[in-house]
């Protein structure tokens, strides 16, 4: 599995809870990435335009005061970063 780190460029009145600096998540492959992405944060809201797509992150690059001290772990499927979204 892989690591993604993503960014979206949408105005911020328009961003799933937490996501504002970007979004974290463990998937298989870019594309399974995509779906957990449309399936669990954006829900009913159309993709916004990726503006970053990091594949196989270094989660130690993360911003430490806000991404990884609040974040689930990266070693399993799904949404790590915000938290709320691995459900």
């Amino acid at each position: 599995m892989k690591k993604y780190w993503f960014e979206f460029g949408i105005s911020e009145n328009l961003f799933p809870f937490g996501i504002r600096m970007g979004c974290g998540l463990t998937a298989y492959d870019y594309n399974d990435a995509l779906s957990l992405l449309n399936n669990k944060v954006f829900k009913d809201r159309p993709l916004p335009e990726i503006i970053n797509a990091i594949e196989n992150i270094d989660v130690s690059t993360l911003d430490s005061g806000h991404v990884l001290s609040n974040m689930l772990s990266p070693d399993k499927r799904g949404v790590w970063f915000p938290i709320g979204y691995d459900l």
